[in-house]
């Protein structure tokens, strides 16, 4: 039998016979391409201004270099750890209570037979995605007022006083709790979509074993979105540092400073109300840093762990 000759045909030769073969796979392969490029990778150039004094009318290439200034500054702040604490404490809440109930729905879900009853479900539990973050926050910020049905609902059940949305102690809380209530029905389709390629066999199998509906979600689906569960959730780790900016700012109140101020709702007054270009810059790509290595320390941990990681 002969053996099969390896193709040592030049790469840019072979790249054009493809090209020419498959046009419109490179044409969309191009078009993610300068997606990235333009808005991912062009972007990064801008972090110069971080080490810079940076002056609008000089550009970036006038601007003076100062190093570390815009850094030590950040660190030395009054608020750098308040900052950092609020940022840390919503995302681990965000984290530990809004990423295992997507999973958990998606296999709840997957038990109801019903298919009409199960669309039903789905649409409303999506519907909130849809809804922009300047609505949802004018929906919470009139539920939590107070005057509000769920502050009215609070104060007479747990003896609250005041409003909701004004109370610094309860700003995570309902930071949390609508981000999950916004976000979950959408979060769920990977893990549905995940759930679906597993094997009917297995279940039949375990069906014959003598294993009840529980016990098959336990033995048969979560081991089978397993590796996507781990993947989720080392890009949320990832996201650890990315508090939405925008659903802060709306929320919050000089009242609730002390709980709800982040990191990127003090960048954006530095930048665009202070105008401290550089400054401004600098805290983001601190906060980006420390993305990155909490994306690097989880995805090496689950490596050692599960054996599965993004690389």
């Amino acid at each position: 039998m002969d053996m099969i000759k390896p193709n040592r045909q030049p790469f840019l030769k072979r790249l054009g016979i493809n090209i020419r073969r498959h046009p419109l796979v490179y044409v969309m392969l191009l078009i993610v391409m300068a997606y990235f490029i333009l808005f991912c990778y062009w972007p990064m150039y801008g972090n110069i201004i971080a080490f810079q004094n940076y002056k609008p009318i000089k550009g970036i290439l006038g601007s003076k270099f100062v190093g570390l200034k815009n850094f030590r500054s950040f660190f030395n702040n009054y608020y750098f750890f308040r900052l950092l604490r609020n940022t840390l404490v919503i995302s681990f809440a965000n984290l530990v209570f809004g990423f295992p109930i997507p999973i958990l729905f998606a296999i709840l879900l997957n038990e109801i037979r019903r298919q009409t009853f199960k669309r039903t479900v789905q649409t409303i539990t999506y519907l909130p995605h849809f809804i922009t973050t300047v609505v949802v926050c004018a929906m919470v910020t009139q539920f939590t007022n107070s005057e509000g049905f769920i502050t009215t609902f609070v104060n007479s059940v747990f003896g609250h006083q005041g409003s909701l949305i004004g109370d610094p102690k309860a700003f995570r809380s309902i930071f949390v709790v609508s981000g999950i209530w916004q976000s979950f029905g959408w979060n769920s389709i990977i893990y549905i979509a995940a759930i679906s390629g597993i094997n009917p066999e297995l279940y039949e199998a375990a069906t014959v074993d003598g294993a009840n509906r529980g016990q098959q979600m336990w033995h048969v689906t979560l081991p089978g979105i397993r590796e996507t569960i781990v993947i989720m959730l080392i890009m949320a780790c990832g996201q650890l540092m990315n508090v939405g900016w925008e659903k802060a700012f709306l929320l919050q109140s000089e009242a609730t400073y002390e709980t709800s101020d982040i990191i990127s709702t003090f960048v954006y007054r530095k930048g665009f109300v202070e105008n401290d270009y550089s400054y401004s810059a600098a805290v983001n790509f601190f906060n980006s840093l420390v993305n990155l290595i909490l994306l690097t320390v989880a995805n090496k941990i689950s490596n050692s762990i599960s054996g599965s990681g993004l690389w």
